[in-house]
């Protein structure tokens, strides 16, 4: 389970992202990139990193779903994800 506080950090950036898309686009479309670097780091859409939504781990991430393989696995073998199950051959 990750920190709290990477999550926060996490959800912080995702309104800082959001808040200032638009003003972005239009610094970029006009060429205005010195003040494109008075915007903050963190609105920057590349700083974004995935992670699970109920634990909040980074890797093994699968964006289809919004959890990471580990939760997909226990979901899936309980039968949570519908049109998923186990292969057999």
């Amino acid at each position: 389970m990750a920190k709290e506080s990477m999550k926060a950090r996490e959800l912080k950036r995702q309104q800082l992202v959001a808040k200032y898309a638009q003003k972005r686009a239009e610094l970029k479309k006009a060429g205005d990139y010195e003040a494109l670097q008075r915007i903050p780091k963190n609105a920057s859409p590349v700083r974004l990193h995935n992670r699970c939504k109920l634990t909040g781990r980074p890797k093994g991430y699968m964006r289809t779903f919004g959890i990471s393989r580990i939760n997909f696995r226990e979901m899936a073998l309980q039968g949570l994800i519908p049109g998923v199950k186990k292969a057999s051959w």
